[in-house]
């Protein structure tokens, strides 16, 4: 079996060091196939943008003799070689507008310098532009960008953040202006914010990030997991004690369910697959890359309603980092996935949720963590009183150690949503791996959470601006109960309000249904 790697990144070096490949150059080959193309393309962090740009990089560069035993070899490309500028932005980090255009201004050289090209332009705009124009003196020119977000996700809730932006649009804006020096242009990131140019000015740019045809361009589809891992999946369920089929069922539930089209097959995160055949262990894995700063603060200020995760497809289109919308930048990140489509008239409507349990165990930690501010080991020990609580069927211990989340909220954050309670209380429940669901549809209302265990059910219902008494009232006089009327389990109301005061947990009653 070839080796496998997470850490490298660079086509030539997976192939000449004898790397495991998943072989997606069929998928490449259909992109660069017009004879003049400007494409973007947004995926989630480590799902393999930097690799498809290095692959592109060698195909235009005509380095064919990589390419042996691939689709594209037997696919009636030319090979012919172009001048390829490469803008990898993945690993810029700047406190402020000078450090950027500084760090964009040394990248231009480098590229120029490895070209055998001199820059004389003094504006960083029209050293681009002559980069551009010298490097397609003979040919058109190549243009691969890499991240080309990641420079402005750094100050997304600062106050540098606008003219960051504006320096970006101002630089990605001459790639409108040498579209005639053009043969192929790639551009990648993680999400398609607004006011950058590359969406408002490059008209002829085609967006694959929702194309049906583009869907399972990164990413394993489960044919190609199965055809490229066989030996390693063998490994694994050997050293899990489980059969063939057993680890294949286990693999989808951790790490498949990314769905980039609603028609599209949906793939499995790639670093999270190889680090689990490496390990041979079933964990978290890409959590361990890290989560965006600017996406905790979102969150914090608009709390993920759970219960009502839909999204529409006008949505999907631009961000303005002034005015994030939480829903879709999580699709874009990763975080959720489109799991429904319905049609609203002549437009979509995308029903979200967490692609696997990858995610969505390891996405309700790190919020619970995030929003109170709780630290190991409390965090930790809370979590296991809890769980105790609730396999012995004792929900107001349950209830009282819930208080412990809320009380470490910090007080700087003013607590007027429900859905920031809601979104505590049911991460919490989460990360312990209970089966609770937000916002239930009955007949004539949406109980706010049910959670099920071995021998019990429980109905909740919250308020922020009412009492416990109107939350229990609600509860029977909706009939929350009757569509558990079947189940053998006990069946139990809770009536919750919050205190707006102590801003935690305050009164709570307690009845069995029936």
């Amino acid at each position: 079996m070839k080796q496998l790697t997470t850490s490298i990144y660079t086509f030539p070096k997976l192939i000449e060091g004898e790397f495991l490949y998943v072989d997606k150059t069929g998928y490449i080959y259909d992109i660069i196939k017009p004879a003049s193309a400007q494409y973007f393309l947004s995926r989630p962090r480590r799902f393999g943008k930097s690799l498809m740009i290095s692959t592109l990089k060698c195909i235009f560069q005509g380095r064919r003799e990589l390419f042996k035993g691939l689709a594209i070899e037997q696919m009636d490309y030319d090979w012919e070689t172009y001048p390829v500028i490469h803008l990898d932005m993945g690993s810029t980090a700047t406190e402020n507008v000078e450090d950027t255009e500084t760090m964009l201004w040394e990248m231009l050289d480098d590229v120029a310098h490895g070209n055998s090209i001199k820059l004389t332009k003094k504006l960083l705009f029209t050293r681009f532009q002559q980069l551009i124009e010298k490097s397609a003196a003979e040919k058109p020119v190549v243009i691969l960008i890499d991240e080309y977000d990641k420079p402005l996700l750094g100050h997304i809730g600062k106050d540098t953040v606008g003219k960051v932006q504006n320096l970006l649009k101002n630089f990605y804006s001459v790639i409108k202006t040498t579209e005639a020096a053009q043969r192929f242009v790639m551009i990648t990131g993680v999400s398609k914010f607004s006011k950058v140019s590359i969406f408002s000015d490059l008209n002829n740019l085609t967006d694959l990030t929702m194309s049906p045809h583009s869907a399972t361009l990164l990413g394993y589809t489960q044919q190609e997991l199965e055809s490229n891992f066989e030996g390693y999946i063998q490994r694994l369920a050997q050293k899990q004690n489980l059969s063939y089929e057993q680890t294949l069922d286990m693999l989808r539930d951790w790490y498949n369910g990314y769905r980039f089209h609603h028609q599209a097959e949906s793939v499995y995160n790639p670093v999270s697959v190889m680090k689990c055949f490496q390990e041979k262990e079933f964990q978290n894995y890409w959590f361990e890359t890290g989560t965006p700063a600017f996406l905790l603060e979102l969150l914090k200020k608009n709390p993920v309603d759970l219960g009502d995760m839909e999204a529409s497809e006008t949505s999907f289109s631009t961000y303005e980092p002034a005015a994030l919308r939480p829903l879709p930048l999580l699709v874009q990140t990763g975080y959720l996935t489109i799991k429904d489509v319905r049609m609203l008239g002549r437009s979509r409507q995308y029903t979200l949720g967490y692609p696997n349990f990858e995610i969505e165990s390891s996405f309700s930690e790190w919020l619970a963590r995030y929003f109170t501010e709780l630290h190991s080991p409390e965090f930790d020990s809370t979590l296991r009183r809890i769980y105790d609580a609730l396999q012995e069927s004792r929900v107001e211990d349950m209830l009282e150690n819930m208080k412990t989340f809320f009380a470490s909220v910090p007080n700087t954050i003013t607590i007027e949503n429900e859905k920031y309670y809601q979104t505590i209380f049911f991460t919490v429940l989460k990360v312990i791996g209970t089966m609770v669901e937000a916002e239930v549809n009955t007949n004539i209302g949406r109980i706010d959470a049910v959670l099920k265990t071995a021998g019990d059910i429980y109905i909740f219902e919250f308020k922020l601006r009412g009492s416990a008494e109107e939350a229990m009232a609600q509860i029977k006089e909706k009939g929350y109960a009757d569509q558990y009327g079947n189940d053998s389990r006990r069946c139990t109301l809770i009536g919750v309000e919050f205190d707006r005061t102590a801003r935690n947990i305050g009164k709570w009653i307690i009845c069995e249904a029936g």
